[in-house]
């Protein structure tokens, strides 16, 4: 965990929450004492993990953490009083927020943190994957129009169209997109 951030409304709990994870190595710890804050820290640095030591100031705090965990990559853990733990988490267990109860297993919070924070980054991971994937798709799909316009105005077959696009970015040494644009700019005005 490299960058993490801490929601307390609590002094006393923040310079806890600060001094355990600065005993574990984490390079840069931020610190905020409302939901506000947090939402605008969170857009501004890339954290890999936010503790939310529930109430904040000005919200109880499972609202922040299922918005993070819903709306963002980060790893989210959220710590409770005892009598709220079953409450609290059947609320946002499902959107991926790990709660850990008060009074505080410091082994146990520490193993929620690492938990959530590989969490996260998996989801960055998944997600990097994703937009990948909808860039090829977005150009098979331009590929495809484009050898559809060329059978339709150049009367082609589809392998003929299919060759006519890979020589094209070969010979100029393009990507098949690029020549796919092209053609469906020149068919389509």
């Amino acid at each position: 965990m490299e960058q993490v951030l801490v929601a307390s409304s609590s002094d006393k709990s923040k310079k806890y929450f600060l001094d355990f994870l600065s005993a574990h190595a984490v390079k840069m710890l931020s610190s905020v004492s409302t939901g506000g804050e947090a939402r605008r820290a969170v857009m501004q640095h890339n954290f890999q993990l936010v503790v939310i030591n529930a109430p904040l100031r000005d919200e109880f705090g499972h609202e922040l953490a299922m918005d993070l965990a819903e709306k963002t990559n980060v790893g989210v853990v959220l710590v409770v009083k005892s009598e709220l733990y079953e409450t609290v988490s059947d609320r946002v267990e499902q959107a991926g927020v790990i709660v850990v109860q008060k009074p505080i297993n410091r082994m146990l919070l520490y193993q929620s943190m690492r938990i959530a924070a590989a969490c996260g980054q998996r989801l960055e991971t998944l997600q990097k994957e994703n937009q990948k994937l909808q860039k090829k798709m977005h150009e098979l799909q331009l590929v495809g129009r484009a050898k559809c316009a060329l059978v339709q105005y150049r009367h082609l077959t589809e392998q003929e169209a299919h060759r006519y696009i890979e020589k094209q970015a070969m010979n100029q040494r393009v990507p098949r997109l690029e020549i796919a644009e092209d053609i469906l700019h020149t068919y389509d005005d």
